[in-house]
């Protein structure tokens, strides 16, 4: 697909980063609202938690088995199938007349929910050279907005008018943000033919054939593990302290990621811009900082603070600065390249929150902090080791494209 002339190139991304947030947040509506949902069915704590499981089981599933199309079909039908399905799913939900109906739509929901990570490979295409880093940073911006707002604005139309109508808007706004798309984005055509089967069966070529590709889902999986200890267990540490301080506490932290979701297009841009991996180990360097922090500031909400803005800095610029290189490995493939390293990071992000969950119930938040340490640590290391030999590879890559 040609990129877009420079005039409408910024129009196209905020687009997409708006469409980008208004999908993700989706995953996150029904986590304010769980009490309410089990008072309507009369259910337990317990089961009601099934439901934010199974939906981000079906993103990444979403992740695994849709995404990878964006690199066989064309991008603009494939995203407007996927919020129509989202549509369909949220009525399923705002609708459901029992627990076992509303885990089942959630699942079908959090799979259909994966149109972000098909976009940002899109921006990646849209970009004119030079500006892939900062396209690729300015719909992380609405991705990461998205996540953060998400849980605000649930609780207070959940609390206003209920937890159905909540989903009923979600679904009335998925519906205008298919149209809008289906008119504004411009059309792509796919970069493979392969069939389905040898599409998913190749992301293990690339797995085997980029080194760069191994080294950056690696760092993600390890930074995105400590950023997920730390935020699995915050709210039971804030409990744990004398002032007994509950979640409303615990969700304001969340509003210091705005920082991070502002500095992603810089971000962005300075990674492409550089040739060596310079941003990696600043932003890997920070989050350990972080946890130091953490653990000698811990019983203070403003130390919580100081090393939760660090944190969420870390991880983000780390993020993105992954993201802009592996999209330069190879430009008929990014879809197939943001699917492993997505899936990868997924995975890191859940062994880090149990293992953060496990070290607090043993060893408190030190062992929370002494975890996301350990996380941080072993991703600088990699970094050490692979260096020299990604860097090369890296520039190569460029090169050719």
């Amino acid at each position: 697909m040609p990129h877009a002339p420079e005039r409408t190139f910024r129009r196209l991304v905020w687009a997409l980063a708006i469409a980008s947030g208004a999908t993700v947040a989706n995953l996150y509506y029904n986590q304010p609202l769980l009490p309410e949902i089990a008072r309507s069915f009369s259910a337990s704590l317990h089961a009601v938690g099934l439901v934010p499981t199974l939906t981000q089981v079906g993103y990444g599933l979403g992740m695994l088995l849709v995404v990878p199309l964006g690199d066989a079909r064309e991008r603009r039908s494939l995203v407007v199938a996927c919020i129509g399905a989202v549509s369909v799913a949220l009525l399923a939900i705002a609708l459901s007349p029992n627990l076992p109906w509303l885990l089942a739509a959630s699942l079908v929901m959090g799979i259909a929910t994966c149109v972000p990570q098909i976009l940002v490979p899109l921006a990646a295409n849209l970009a004119p050279p030079g500006e892939r880093g900062r396209a690729v940073g300015t719909v992380m911006s609405g991705l990461l907005s998205g996540i953060l707002l998400s849980r605000t604005l649930s609780g207070f139309l959940g609390a206003a008018w209920g937890w159905r109508d909540m989903y009923l808007v979600a679904a009335a706004l998925m519906i205008a943000l298919a149209i809008a798309l289906r008119i504004g984005l411009p059309r792509s055509e796919a970069h493979s033919q392969l069939r389905y089967l040898p599409l998913l069966r190749s992301l293990g070529e690339l797995v085997k054939s980029e080194p760069a590709l191994r080294l950056h889902a690696a760092l993600g999986a390890l930074t995105f593990a400590a950023f997920s200890a730390f935020w699995a267990t915050l709210a039971l540490h804030l409990q744990a302290l004398p002032a007994h301080y509950g979640s409303r506490t615990a969700g304001a932290y969340g509003a210091v990621g705005l920082l991070g979701a502002l500095a992603a297009p810089l971000v962005g841009k300075r990674a492409e811009a550089r040739g060596d991996r310079r941003i990696n180990a600043v932003a890997t360097l920070a989050i350990l900082a972080s946890f130091a922090v953490l653990w000698s500031s811990g019983d203070s909400l403003w130390g919580l603070g100081a090393g939760c803005i660090l944190l969420d800095f870390g991880v983000q610029a780390n993020h993105i600065s992954n993201q802009t290189r592996i999209f330069a490995l190879r430009e008929g493939a990014r879809s197939r390249l943001n699917t492993v390293y997505m899936v990868t990071y997924f995975a890191g992000g859940a062994l880090g929150a149990y293992a953060g969950a496990l070290a607090f119930s043993t060893a408190g938040w030190s062992g929370v902090c002494a975890v996301g340490a350990v996380c941080a640590a072993a991703a600088l290391a990699i970094l050490a080791v692979a260096r020299p030999r990604q860097v090369r590879a890296t520039a190569v890559a460029s090169g050719q494209n």
